[in-house]
């Protein structure tokens, strides 16, 4: 042990009488360690964002979005574009599609939200009270939609937090009304959704319930564009079919899918499947670590090159040292222990700073840019250890070369 720490400060001593040089050395690995850790930081929380939003839509569900066709595909009924998913269509899949837990229908309009004078554009949303146990709703305050709403029709919402944010700035919002065309209804709920941080207003919604916004707004929905009027009729916005356990998604998803090939003459429909989504996702997250770590592996070994070849240069200069000691009893072991400690020393300090450097660029990168980073204790323990690794793959031939050198030749050398 004393011995190795002999060589540490010797080492040391030598890397600091040619500061220049010992810090051009490490910048290879210096910048292949902050190069993994922040790319993975950043691939890592860009896949995480991307698997929440997924898991928000449920693993369990299979997700019929309504569709406008193109315009060769529009059929027309008495004037009216109809289009999309309809309950004919539920009752098809509940009796013929096996495992099916609920069938959610969700029907979205766009409407200005009016609150004294205050208008925020809304996504009104007319569903049923299981749309809170379908997706990651959760309840801030007051409460959600039941079914004595929809029996009777009433005029009450749910709205989201960003929502309450932009309209209540300092009122309780249970305790007043909002206008949407003309009509009144009494918020009885504050909900928040998942990618509602309270920081970005990215959910702005409005629940009623479905047969309230059928009975106040109808199915009809009329356009105007250059002095003509369109309309068009959708019964529902998105329907979601929520099956009793994941292992059931794929497999209703074909039999769904027939059944709307064969009850649709147009492509009026899309169908999403979270559970798929999330293991394309998954697929995709593990194809990137493998890119990341190839990069990584090309930084560090082009980081090792130019330690050997400084190491090698080093051999060169102190052949009259290595003689000295090797005159003065010094065995190989010594002096190859001498090189290795010298090359592990400059790739272990290469990697210190670059694990310093990558983790605080990826917060940096998430401050000025908004984007999320998740920076892993795996991938800089891993990059710290290949660092120490490299030093040590990339110091053993100028280490064995010194010491295969001739003592009286290296003093004549001088």
């Amino acid at each position: 042990m004393s011995k190795l720490l002999h060589s540490v400060r010797l080492a040391f001593q030598n890397l600091m009488m040619r500061k220049l040089r010992s810090g051009l050395t490490i910048l290879g690995i210096i910048f292949g360690v902050c190069s993994v850790i922040t790319m993975v930081a950043v691939g890592e929380g860009a896949s995480q964002q991307s698997q929440e939003r997924i898991k928000h839509l449920g693993s369990d569900n299979v997700i019929l979005d309504s569709v406008k066709p193109s315009g060769d595909e529009e059929v027309e009924e008495n004037n009216v574009l109809k289009y999309g998913v309809t309950s004919l269509d539920i009752e098809r899949i509940r009796d013929a599609v096996p495992g099916v837990k609920m069938i959610l229908p969700i029907r979205v309009l766009n409407e200005a939200v009016n609150y004294r004078g205050i208008a925020k554009s809304s996504q009104v949303i007319g569903t049923y009270h299981d749309l809170q146990t379908v997706k990651k709703i959760d309840l801030l305050k007051g409460r959600f939609l039941c079914e004595m709403d929809e029996l009777n029709k009433l005029k009450v919402c749910v709205i989201s937090r960003s929502l309450a944010n932009i309209l209540f700035s300092y009122e309780d919002p249970l305790s007043c009304e909002l206008k949407i065309r003309g009509t009144y209804f009494q918020v009885v709920g504050v909900v928040q959704e998942s990618g509602d941080d309270g920081e970005r207003d990215s959910q702005v919604n409005c629940y009623v319930p479905m047969s309230t916004l059928k009975s106040q707004f109808g199915d009809l929905e009329v356009k105007k564009s250059a002095g003509s009027f369109s309309a068009e009729k959708t019964e529902f916005t998105q329907v979601i079919v929520h099956m009793h356990s994941p292992e059931q998604v794929l497999t209703a998803e074909s039999q769904i899918k027939k059944l709307l090939e064969y009850s649709h003459k147009v492509s009026d429909y899309k169908m999403t499947v979270p559970l798929q989504l999330l293991k394309e996702a998954e697929a995709t997250k593990r194809m990137f670590n493998i890119v990341l770590g190839s990069i990584a592996a090309i930084s560090l070994v082009v980081g090792g090159i130019g330690i050997m070849n400084i190491m090698l240069a080093t051999v060169t200069e102190r052949k009259r040292e290595i003689g000295l000691r090797r005159a003065l009893g010094a065995k190989k072991r010594d002096i190859i222990r001498q090189f290795l400690v010298e090359s592990v020393l400059l790739s272990l300090c290469g990697g210190f700073i670059g694990v310093i450097l990558g983790v605080l660029l990826p917060y940096g990168i998430e401050h000025f840019t908004d984007m999320a980073v998740v920076v892993s204790p795996a991938s800089v323990v891993i990059a710290f250890g290949v660092s120490a690794l490299t030093g040590l793959v990339f110091g053993i031939y100028p280490a064995a070369q010194s010491a295969q050198l001739d003592p009286i030749e290296a003093l004549r050398n001088d």
